[in-house]
């Protein structure tokens, strides 16, 4: 099949990576001169784990190609994927998708013979819809259908994601779209992963669904972790406990400073939005997004205590500020909150992070970037374990712990117990709901 691929943000170029990987010919497309003439050196312009290798392979099978130029990557397509974003629009909550209908727009004016227009970004309920008048209106002899075929991938094992899926999800609307949906797809459907076939509208509804649900759980447990706190249980252990249910199950019950990232912040907004529209509010959505910023404020205050209830004047090392490990995605993480206020409250913050410093310089003004954990601990009065990245899972606390001039840690993601750092010389230990 001859792909095209409008877009090489995240989602568009692990899609087309994976998708030549498949064996598709498979051209990815986008406006930024600069990205593209990165892609075409060999270089990545994002850190996913192995996606450098995959794509070097690809492109060197001739399978994988990337271009400036639109309508000769549309040119004889068999489908064409649009994946560009859809970011939160300001001011009311609603995904902006400017940027779907213009790709929409430009991709009616290039197509020839029968195409499969595939809307991969997330995007309302009705969008497809949309995007099917905006063709039609813009080329009326297009002979096209679209498709609803929305991304779960996690950064950070977003190729283990594509290629081995929880299941892959696709709105059509007729068998011949279906048809080319099934043979883009067919290498996964004859290993037998789970591919669902429905309609546009409940295609688009189930990655808000999927989403919203997953961003619930996550702040359930750090609601449950504040009570914990409250009443002396161990947040860890209360996670054990119902995770091992099969009914709740044990993922994203882990507690920490809340959820952030490209995806839960604006597609949780996007359905209280869609629920607004439609008169039939998404309590617990709107709810989920209110205690999320709620837990946020109290992570900063947990750190507040622990400096005397001052941050003026106190060195603070912070490890890790991406949202989550193994990416540099820094959208809508915790430590642009959390940082912030500490350097607002007269903190100097020293900072570590394996991958964040490249959008971290230009989102966290002020603070000392470190190559090492312990460059950044060197005299300061308090750690602040953020990420949960490999790198701090086995830190030397009883080095840590005599270079600093008042060893303390707030540990956000009970990397470490009470027990062990205070046996390692730590005065002061503060986890999350314990």
């Amino acid at each position: 099949m001859r792909i095209a691929m409008i877009g090489t943000g995240y989602v568009g170029l692990v899609s087309g990576v994976c998708f030549s990987d498949f064996g598709h010919d498979v051209i990815c497309v986008d406006k930024a001169d600069q990205k593209i003439d990165m892609l075409k050196a060999g270089d990545v312009p994002i850190y996913e784990p192995g996606l450098d290798v995959l794509m070097a392979k690809n492109v060197a099978a001739g399978r994988l190609s990337f271009t400036t130029d639109l309508a000769a990557a549309v040119d004889g397509a068999d489908a064409v994927f649009i994946a560009v974003g859809t970011p939160t629009r300001r001011g009311d909550g609603h995904a902006d998708l400017t940027y779907v209908m213009a790709a929409a727009e430009e991709i009616a004016g290039a197509v020839t013979g029968y195409t499969v227009i595939v809307t991969k970004s997330t995007v309302p309920v009705g969008t497809n819809r949309r995007v099917q008048e905006v063709v039609s209106a813009s080329n009326p002899k297009a002979e096209f259908d679209v498709a609803s075929n929305p991304e779960f991938l996690r950064e950070g094992a977003a190729i283990d994601d594509f290629m081995r899926p929880d299941r892959v999800v696709v709105g059509v609307e007729n068998d011949r779209a279906a048809e080319v949906m099934a043979e883009i797809y067919r290498p996964l459907y004859l290993r037998d992963f789970p591919i669902l076939s429905t309609d546009l509208e409940s295609a688009e509804m189930i990655k808000y669904a999927a989403n919203a649900f997953l961003a619930t759980k996550i702040t359930f447990i750090n609601e449950i972790a504040g009570l914990c706190e409250k009443v002396g249980a161990d947040v860890k252990e209360v996670s054990r406990g119902i995770g091992l249910d099969g009914r709740i199950g044990n993922k994203f019950l882990h507690a920490g400073p809340g959820y952030g990232g490209s995806c839960f912040p604006k597609d949780t907004a996007a359905l209280a939005r869609i629920g607004q529209d439609h008169a039939h509010p998404m309590q617990i959505t709107e709810t989920v997004i209110r205690v999320n910023d709620e837990i946020k404020k109290r992570m900063i205050e947990k750190i507040r205590e622990v400096c005397d209830d001052r941050f003026n004047g106190k060195t603070v090392a912070v490890l890790g500020v991406t949202f989550k490990p193994n990416t540099d995605d820094m959208r809508d993480a915790p430590s642009l909150s959390i940082v912030p206020a500490l350097i607002g409250g007269g903190a100097k913050v020293r900072v570590v992070d394996p991958q964040g410093r490249s959008e971290g310089e230009a989102l966290l003004p002020g603070v000392e970037w470190c190559d090492d954990p312990y460059a950044a601990t060197q005299e300061a009065d308090v750690v602040v374990l953020l990420t949960e990245w490999n790198e701090f899972r086995a830190l030397n606390l009883t080095e840590m712990a005599k270079s600093m001039n008042t060893a303390r840690m707030v540990d956000l993601r009970n990397i470490y117990s009470r027990s062990a750092a205070l046996k390692s010389g730590f005065e002061t230990y503060v986890g999350v709901g314990r």
